[in-house]
């Protein structure tokens, strides 16, 4: 191995075992309850956030639907679509949960209804023709 890959490789090991703890942090999950997502334990979350192993693409995909930001992990970039805190994953689990295209336009009603209560306006990015900004009227 070249110095040029073994410095890649130890830099990669530190970093997305860095991230790994950071969305542990971010999500208030131990490393436990983060091993069990599947079926790993304490010790393993532990060598991954040292860097000295790595979670295979299974489980990245498993931790994924518990709203681990597996792109940030791999890459380090966060996406603009990521929960930041335990009570936004809530909200977006909730969202997705309901069962069909109406009642998550009822729940984005409510939710505008709220924003608009507390004097939040709403993201510039919101387009009135946008199907999903249902309820608010900026005229």
């Amino acid at each position: 191995m070249s110095l040029a890959s073994a410095f890649l490789w130890a830099f990669l090991k530190m970093s997305i075992g860095q991230r790994i703890k950071e969305e542990l942090e971010r999500l208030k999950l131990s490393q436990t309850s983060f091993g069990d997502i599947g079926e790993m334990g304490k010790t393993t979350v532990q060598a991954w956030e040292r860097g000295t192993a790595f979670p295979n693409a299974a489980f990245l995909e498993m931790a994924a639907s518990f709203g681990v930001d597996v792109y940030y992990v791999i890459t380090g970039q966060r996406l603009a679509n990521t929960a930041a805190t335990p009570t936004e994953l809530a909200y977006l689990r909730n969202c997705r949960a309901l069962p069909t295209t109406e009642a998550k336009a009822d729940g984005l009603y409510m939710l505008n209804a709220l924003r608009k209560g507390y004097g939040v306006p709403l993201y510039p990015e919101i387009e009135k023709t946008d199907p999903t900004s249902v309820g608010e009227d900026e005229t």
